[in-house]
């Protein structure tokens, strides 16, 4: 007796979806080229042409993430189209730090089963975030994995690439005692956090991602999925016409993690709580789940989502170059003699 015949569809991949999945992302793909693409969607390469003219030294920058389970938020709300944003901001925020200009991004997404208009909604998340984050996205990856995830689930994870002269990169070598610290406000809780964040509004407060919280002022999907904040024009607003001497991204970790990162030795820093504006979410959760003082600042970014050290005499300068890109900075702290991070209570 004849075997029954076996595809590949039977195995659970289906590459004509896969192939109108790409056919859909095409349009929002195209969007962030620039004249350095060298390639098209599909080759098996993607070709970018390095702007190193005025360089000394040039120096490729590089950062990976990916998202985390704030994709269950996602999942939770069946919207797909912002997730990519926070892709693309967890790297380009990252790069954007040691001095460099984004120059390209690639994503790659997992998935148990490929549904065209939902991988379609995702790379435009993509897209969305490489338009703010002034980068190219040349290409990806879409692989579907029956059984190794649920039909309706996905990860994500991406990768950015920038550049930047040796002579203007910053590494904090170049802070000192007595730099201002300089707070740039964050979106939200941003791509952090979120295994606490759904312990809170799920199992402790037990909502629902429809529900309506008269404190933030939207519903609980609204809230926690809103895409994490891309600093591109803010950063570079600065750095093309001054120097900084730090820059800190706070993601995991949150201050206690993150700013250590680039202090030199034998200094320390003061953080004054009170001297920017916290988002509601924080207060309301900190407030529903009894949650410690220090670790909510050691977890989420308490509405500072980007730090930069300036010597004294060029903040105002920074300020104000931070405002015509759109921002309301606050100075939030200094940097002092000793060693770790001191979150100072108002």
């Amino acid at each position: 007796m004849e075997k029954e015949k076996l595809t590949y569809k039977d195995a659970g991949v289906d590459t004509k979806e896969g192939e109108r999945a790409v056919s859909l992302m095409k349009e929002h793909v195209k969007k962030t080229f620039n004249a350095n693409v060298l390639t098209g969607l599909g080759s098996f390469g993607s070709l970018f042409r390095l702007p190193c003219e005025g360089m000394k030294e040039p120096v490729l920058v590089a950062g990976t993430d990916g998202v985390g389970t704030k994709l269950k938020i996602a999942f939770l709300t069946d919207r797909h189209d912002t997730v990519g944003q926070d892709c693309v901001a967890m790297c380009v925020n990252d790069v954007l730090c040691q001095g460099a200009t984004p120059l390209f991004f690639l994503d790659y997404i997992a998935t148990g089963k490929v549904t065209a208009e939902k991988i379609a909604d995702i790379v435009k998340g993509v897209a969305d975030g490489c338009v703010i984050g002034q980068c190219a996205l040349v290409g990806g990856e879409t692989a579907e994995m029956p059984d190794f995830y649920g039909e309706d689930e996905y990860d994500m994870a991406g990768f950015c690439v920038g550049l930047v002269d040796r002579e203007r990169m910053i590494d904090g070598s170049r802070i000192q005692e007595g730099d201002v610290i300089i707070g740039i406000p964050s979106s939200g809780i941003h791509s952090n956090g979120y295994s606490l964040v759904r312990k809170i509004f799920f199992d402790r407060l037990g909502l629902k991602v429809t529900d309506y919280v008269e404190e933030l002022g939207e519903t609980v999907g609204e809230a926690l999925l809103r895409p994490t904040k891309i600093y591109t024009k803010a950063v570079t607003s600065v750095l093309s016409r001054m120097d900084v001497n730090g820059i800190v991204h706070i993601t995991g970790g949150g201050f206690y993690e993150n700013i250590p990162r680039i202090i030199p030795e034998g200094l320390g820093v003061e953080i004054h709580e009170g001297t920017w504006k916290v988002p509601a979410i924080f207060p309301f959760m900190q407030k529903a789940a009894n949650v410690e003082r220090e670790d909510m600042f050691a977890t989420f970014n308490m509405g500072v989502g980007m730090m930069m050290m300036v010597a004294p005499d060029k903040v105002e300068e920074a300020m104000g170059y931070l405002r015509e890109a759109g921002e309301e900075p606050s100075i939030i702290g200094k940097i002092v003699k000793g060693n770790g991070v001191t979150v100072c209570e108002k």
